[in-house]
């Protein structure tokens, strides 16, 4: 787009569906690296993924071309689409409805990279769902609870 000039960073978070633990460790890099094509071929900018067995998260540079739920329907649809391909999975693999997108400054990056990549760190001492709800209370995102993702014990 002419005279269009933006600098967003989105921090996007999407569970799979049932939160069930289905991206195995050993199948991450190469899912890693088909998220970050489907996010080049859409014109943006991954900065970091990092997908847990029962949810991902991403770190995007958006231009002004695209909508955050655009690009996230792009990524969750061609993503399950290569997870049945490579049939990964008993049945078909699907991700949870919705998602969660935060804005960040250039300045706050290096964290927010940092916290993507080390997303199993975090997970040894604190839950998803705990994750999750500190998110959108620090970013003040009114929400309810019917519709956030299903949480399992």
């Amino acid at each position: 787009m002419a005279n269009t000039y933006t600098q967003l960073y989105v921090h996007i978070i999407f569970a799979v569906k049932g939160r069930e633990n289905l991206i195995g460790s050993g199948n991450r890099e190469e899912l890693h690296k088909y998220i970050s094509g489907i996010v080049e071929k859409r014109g943006q900018k991954l900065l970091a993924v990092f997908c847990m067995p029962d949810h991902t998260h991403l770190l995007v540079g958006l231009k002004g071309d695209i909508s955050v739920s655009d690009l996230v329907r792009d990524v969750k649809a061609g993503s399950s689409g290569f997870i049945n391909d490579q049939r990964w999975v008993r049945g078909k693999f699907n991700w949870q409805e919705g998602y969660g997108a935060f804005s960040y400054s250039k300045s706050q990056l290096d964290t927010v990279i940092n916290y993507v990549l080390n997303q199993e760190k975090h997970h040894g001492v604190r839950s998803f769902k705990d994750e999750y709800l500190e998110l959108l209370h620090r970013f003040e995102v009114e929400y309810d609870e019917r519709y956030l993702f299903e949480w399992y014990v």
